[in-house]
């Protein structure tokens, strides 16, 4: 995995320039651009603060499959009944 094009991708689609994310973040400019770029690696920590930024847990900033599809999305945030009931529903189809 691209790690910098990852961020990239899910800054993107929040909407943030890297100047925004860096401030939110609290990861300078220049570093979180050159990782972008694939210049620099980044720790964990900077990538746990850029994630938070992002609303993006660090499992999900690493699961680039169909989990992160809206569907998938959606039912995450569920409660275990609320899943329950929607596998109920969707067999009774």
């Amino acid at each position: 995995m691209n790690v910098g094009k990852r961020i990239s991708e899910l800054r993107e689609k929040a909407g943030y320039t890297q100047n925004r994310l860096a401030e939110l973040s609290g990861v300078s400019q220049s570093h979180l651009r050159r990782v972008e770029l694939g210049q620099s690696r980044i720790t964990v920590d900077h990538l746990e603060m850029i994630c938070d930024a992002l609303g993006v847990s660090l499992k999900d900033f690493f699961d680039e499959g169909d989990e992160n599809d809206e569907f998938s999305m959606a039912v995450a945030t569920l409660t275990p009944k609320q899943k329950m009931r929607l596998l109920e529903f969707i067999k009774s189809l």
